[in-house]
This record gives structure tokens, C-alpha cells and sequence, in this order.
């Protein structure tokens, strides 16, 4: 308990000179910024990859839907020909009809879900480059400036940031991209 209580006397003491040393130190925002904050989607926005990216998930995302209403279309012409006939079946033939439907209506949301997962796992991994060059640049502005933390601002996660212990990096990080482009 002695010791807790030591400790915290410490970190207050050592909180109140940061906080004086802050206090004497000239009004340059630039310099006596403590975290900086950036718009994580403004900054991978411009990145110029993205656009690839995207355009590879499209035909990716084309081809699934081509193949979910291929599927679709298959299952619309067996229901049509499975109504048309119902009356005329045997009941044996009625039921393996209608087996035959489930399985396949089965089949299909079954795919559906799995190209749900395969198309996020997709993006997923060609984001990931991305996200990588983009968060090495975020920590090279961050050692740079001597931040001890940048947030993402995005999603009104900052309302309020005050200009003296906050600064806005996003054009750095942007920067920074643009010194290390692949």
C-alpha cells in the first residue's frame, strides 16, 4: 500500500512538470502538439493503390454474382417446371421433385454465404498492403514529431481537439505516402 501510494506521488509529480514544462514553453502548436490525429478513409483515399484494389474486388465481386444469379436462374426454371407438372406427378416423383428443390435452394444460400466470406477474406488481403504502408507511414509521422500517440479522428471520434496538445497530420501522412510510394 506504501508503495502504491509512493508511486502515485511520482506519477502526479512527474505529470505536473511535463504540465509546467508545457506551461513555460512557447505558443508553437507545431512543436508542443502531444498526440496528432488524421482521417484514417481521407489518407487511404488518396493512396493511389486503392484504386486498383477496388477494381480488382469488383470483377471479383462480378464473377460471384454472375455466378449466384446463374444459380438463381436454374433454381426459378426447376421451380417453374417442378409447378407446372406437380399435379401430373407420381408421388414418388413428386417428392424426389421436391427433395431435389430444397437441396438445391440449399446449395445456393449455402454459396451465398460462402462467397460472402470469400469476398471479405479477398479484400480483406488486398487491403492489407494498404493498411500496412499506410500504418508504417502513421508511426514514421509519429517518431518524427515526437507524438506520443495519433488517433483516427474519422466517424466524429475527435469532437473537440485542443490545438495546443493535438495536431492534425493527415496532409503529413499523406505525405509521408507519397515519399514511399512502391
Amino acid at each position: 500500500m506504501k508503495r502504491l501510494c509512493i508511486l502515485a506521488v511520482c506519477a502526479i509529480m512527474s505529470m505536473a512538470a511535463v504540465a509546467q514544462t508545457a506551461a513555460d514553453a512557447p505558443l508553437n502548436v507545431e512543436k508542443s502538439a502531444i498526440f496528432g490525429y488524421f482521417s484514417y478513409e481521407t489518407v487511404l483515399q488518396s493512396m493511389p493503390d486503392l484504386a486498383a484494389v477496388r477494381e480488382k474486388m469488383n470483377r471479383l465481386r462480378s464473377q460471384y454474382d454472375a455466378e449466384m444469379k446463374r444459380a438463381e436462374d436454374e433454381f426459378n426454371r426447376k421451380y417453374e417446371d417442378f409447378l407446372e407438372g406437380q399435379r401430373s406427378f407420381e408421388p414418388s416423383i413428386y417428392k424426389k421433385r421436391q427433395a431435389e428443390l430444397t437441396d438445391l435452394m440449399q446449395r445456393n444460400m449455402a454459396f451465398k454465404e460462402k462467397a460472402r466470406e470469400l469476398l471479405a477474406k479477398a479484400e480483406a488481403e488486398a487491403m492489407k498492403p494498404l493498411k500496412e504502408r499506410l500504418s508504417a507511414a502513421v508511426e514514421s509521422v509519429g517518431r518524427q514529431n515526437g507524438y506520443a500517440f495519433i488517433l483516427n479522428a474519422d466517424n466524429n471520434a475527435l469532437p473537440y481537439v485542443d490545438a495546443f496538445v493535438g495536431q492534425n497530420v493527415t496532409a503529413a501522412i499523406i505525405a509521408e505516402l507519397e515519399k514511399k510510394k512502391p
